[in-house]
């Protein structure tokens, strides 16, 4: 495999980082269970990215997490933001094979990115929980519901949202514009339902 960057692959990790840093900004569609917030599609422009190539993926995720950090977003959100490298990892592993993907198809790789997503979210945001570092709601709600209910179970339950939104938008795109992307790991194999 060509580990050099193509001025494709650049571009598409560039307007993809773009779209990830600015809809948790701008989003009307927003669910909010003091303390957590989840923000529908934001995690769109990460697995988009992984349908590309591992490359794209990977640059997308440290693309947004330096954005967040420039963007003056609290620290646990940027710490949070860096924790998706892994559950990109695992997942580039679960659907850098198939033939085609489709919502139905990829609920078993969603679910296992989902719990992915959710263990590292908590892991990280554990320490800051017990460094008293977090907003007072996280502590009235208790470690049980405010850490693993909301952040674990709800980054699943999010996660499994956005990707399949994602699948669907990666399903709209044109087969052209598949095939010209990511040809090294051969992920442009993806087809419409």
């Amino acid at each position: 495999m060509n580990s050099k960057l193509n001025t494709k692959e650049v571009i598409m990790a560039a307007l993809l980082c773009a779209i990830g840093i600015m809809i948790p900004m701008i989003s009307p569609i927003k669910i909010v269970l003091e303390p957590a917030s989840f923000t529908l599609a934001s995690h769109v422009a990460i697995f988009i990215a992984m349908f590309i190539s591992t490359k794209v993926a990977l640059l997308v995720t440290v693309g947004t997490t330096i954005g967040f950090f420039i963007g003056g977003f609290p620290i646990v959100v940027v710490a949070r933001a860096l924790s998706h490298l892994v559950f990109v990892i695992v997942g580039m592993s679960l659907i850098k094979n198939k033939e085609s993907i489709t919502i139905k198809g990829s609920l078993g790789s969603s679910f296992i990115i989902g719990v992915i997503h959710g263990i590292c979210e908590v892991l990280v945001v554990i320490p800051f929980y017990f460094n008293s570092s977090l907003s007072p709601a996280y502590y009235d709600k208790g470690f049980l519901q405010g850490v693993i209910l909301l952040v674990g179970v709800g980054t699943v339950i999010h996660s499994m949202l956005d990707f399949s939104l994602s699948v669907y938008i990666w399903n709209l795109l044109p087969k052209g514009f598949v095939n010209k992307i990511g040809k090294e790991e051969k992920l442009g194999k993806v087809q419409k339902v």
